[in-house]
C-alpha cells in the first residue's frame, strides 16, 4: 500500500496550492492532514474521499501554496508576535527563567502562522472546485503507483504459493520412506525387549499408530487454502484481509504436518514452507 501523488491547484490569489499524498501499510485508514489551509467542512469531505478511494493505509497528506516570483512575499503577522512575544515572557517569568530580547523575538517568529498569509487570503471559496480536482489527480496517482507496486507483488506471493506446493510434492516422495523407518524403528525396539509379540496385534497396533503420523488431511486441507488463496487475490477488489486469514490457516497445515513429520527430510521441507509463508504474511500487509 506503498504510494505517492502530487498535483497542484491554480488559486485565485494567484498561487498554488501543491497537494501531496504519501501512503504506507496499514490495517485502516489512517488519515492525516497535515495543513490548516483548508477549511473545515472541505476537510471532512477530503477526508471521505480519502478513505473511499484508497480504503487502506497510514495516509499523510502535505499542502503547501507556491506564490509566483515577485508576488505574495511573507509578512510578519505582528499583533500574533506580540502575542507570543509576551506570552513566552509570562510563562518565563513564572518559572523563574530570564528570557527577552532578540533571542526571543528570533525564536517566536519561527512559531506557527508567524509568517505568511492567513488562510483567508489565500484560499477562497471559489478555489474549492480546482482543489478538489487536484486531490483528485493526486489520489488517481496514488492508485497508479500502488497498481505498479501491486503488479509485482502479486507475482511474488504466488510465486511462494506455488513454492509451497512444490515443497509439499517433496514431502509426498518421503512418505513412504518415513512409514518404513517407523515400522522398523517399533521392530527394532521390541526385539530390544525381548518379548514375544502376538503378530496380528502388532499390524493391528502399527495401523493404529501410523494413522496418527498421516498426514494426508493436511495435505488435501493445504492445497485447497492454496487454491482460496489464488481464487482470492484474483477475485476479490481488496482482499489484503481475507489474505490474511488463508495464510494463517496455511500455517495450521504446514505446521501440524511438523509435528507428524517423524523423518528429518519432511522436517526441512516444512521449515521452508514456513519460510516462504512468513515471506508471503509480510507481503499481504502490502495488498489492500
Amino acid at each position: 500500500m506503498t504510494g505517492y501523488g502530487k498535483a497542484a491547484a491554480e488559486l485565485v490569489s494567484g498561487g498554488s496550492l501543491i497537494v501531496e499524498i504519501r501512503t504506507l501499510n496499514g490495517k485502516s485508514a489512517d488519515i492525516n492532514i497535515k495543513s490548516n489551509l483548508l477549511p473545515k467542512d472541505e476537510e471532512l469531505l477530503i477526508r471521505q474521499k480519502l478513505a473511499a478511494k484508497l480504503q487502506r493505509g497510514t495516509i499523510d497528506v502535505f499542502l503547501t501554496v507556491e506564490q509566483p516570483a515577485g508576488k505574495g512575499a511573507q509578512t510578519i503577522d505582528k499583533d500574533l508576535v506580540r502575542a507570543y512575544y509576551n506570552q513566552v515572557g509570562e510563562v518565563a517569568g513564572e518559572l523563574g527563567v530570564t528570557v527577552g530580547g532578540a533571542g526571543l523575538l528570533e525564536t517566536v517568529l519561527r512559531f506557527p502562522d508567524v509568517l505568511g498569509q492567513k488562510r483567508s487570503e489565500l484560499i477562497s471559496e471559489e478555489d474549492i472546485p480546482a482543489i478538489e480536482k487536484a486531490f483528485d489527480e493526486a489520489i488517481a496517482a496514488v492508485d497508479d503507483y500502488r497498481s505498479r507496486e501491486g503488479a509485482v507483488l502479486y507475482k511474488d506471493v504466488l510465486s511462494r504459493v506455488d513454492n509451497i506446493l512444490s515443497l509439499y510434492d517433496e514431502v509426498e516422495s518421503y512418505e513412504k520412506e518415513r512409514i518404513e523407518a517407523v515400522r522398523a524403528k517399533l521392530t527394532r525396539s521390541l526385539e530390544e525387549l525381548s518379548q514375544k509379540v502376538d503378530p496380528q496385534r502388532f499390524e493391528q497396533e502399527m495401523v493404529f499408530y501410523l494413522e496418527k503420523l498421516d498426514i494426508n488431511e493436511e495435505k488435501v486441507r493445504l492445497r485447497q487454502h492454496c487454491k482460496y488463496f489464488r481464487d482470492t487475490i484474483d477475485g476479490e477488489p481488496y482482499p489484503g484481509k481475507k489474505l490474511g486469514f488463508i495464510i494463517q490457516e496455511m500455517g495450521r497445515e504446514i505446521n501440524t504436518t511438523g509435528s507428524k513429520a517423524n523423518h528429518a527430510g519432511i522436517q526441512k521441507c516444512v521449515v521452508r514452507m514456513k519460510d516462504e509463508l512468513e515471506k508471503m504474511r509480510e507481503q499481504s500487509m502490502n495488498i489492500l
